[in-house]
């Protein structure tokens, strides 16, 4: 099981930063795998994990492909077991510019379904 690193006081603002630039589409904080996400109608869009975030995209779309395309990325297995689930990306740490552009991916995707 890969260890993940504990949250940097950074990775918290970053993720703040973003919950509150999403708030206005109805995105509030919860919790997933014992860690803050990001939720929409009581589903999560994204978590941190450590100091990575983790994004539900959809499996087979040009927006998955592109998150992991990112340096580093790759599908998000918390249970680090080798069993990634299909929809979820995992962005390294320093990846915390694309968080954004992600987290919009994800609401616009389960907007969509």
């Amino acid at each position: 099981m890969r260890e993940k690193s504990p949250t940097t006081p950074e990775s918290l603002a970053a993720f703040d930063a973003l919950k509150a630039e999403l708030a206005g589409a109805g995105v509030v904080e919860g919790a997933m795998f014992g860690t803050r996400a990001l939720t929409l109608g009581g589903k999560a869009l994204a978590c941190l994990s450590g100091n990575e975030f983790a994004v539900k995209l959809r499996r087979d779309t040009p927006e998955i492909e592109a998150a992991l395309a990112l340096p580093g990325a790759q599908l998000f297995d918390p249970s680090g077991k080798g069993r990634p689930f299909k929809d979820w990306v995992l962005i390294p740490e320093g990846g915390d510019a694309h968080w954004a552009a992600l987290a919009e991916d994800a609401l616009r995707l389960a907007s969509e379904s």
